[in-house]
């Protein structure tokens, strides 16, 4: 699953509605839905999310929050290390071949690490 296929399946269950309700109300199929919400499909581009929005008639706080969450969430990441240092290559090809191993804690503790990279001290 996804940041953002938690996040709609989150916020379809609050209000009450089925994937296949809301698929049919936004004008996709319940099988999207349903791979969004399950992370086999990639980042919804801006025409579903404001449909959703729309749809939820959330407020622009809360949309934008939903954007953001969506702008994580693509399945298939990409690092570009071309040109750095081989230590860098390294780190991600190493998490590329042990991420489905960690512990919840362990990438709670790498998000926090990474989240602190680059800040004053």
């Amino acid at each position: 699953m996804t940041p953002f296929g938690e996040a709609l399946r989150g916020l379809r269950e609050r209000k009450g509605v089925s994937q296949k309700e809301m698929a049919a109300a936004i004008g996709v199929s319940p099988a999207y839905l349903s791979a969004l919400e399950h992370g086999r499909r990639g980042r919804p581009n801006f025409d579903f999310l404001q449909r959703v929005a729309g749809y939820f008639n959330i407020i622009w706080d809360e949309a934008e929050d939903l954007f953001m969450v969506a702008d994580a969430s693509n399945p298939r990441v990409v690092i570009d290390t071309a040109g750095m240092p081989a230590e860098y290559t390294a780190l991600a090809n190493d998490l590329a071949r042990k991420i489905r191993v960690l512990t919840p804690d362990v990438v709670r503790d790498l998000r926090n690490l990474l989240e602190g990279a680059g800040k004053p001290a």
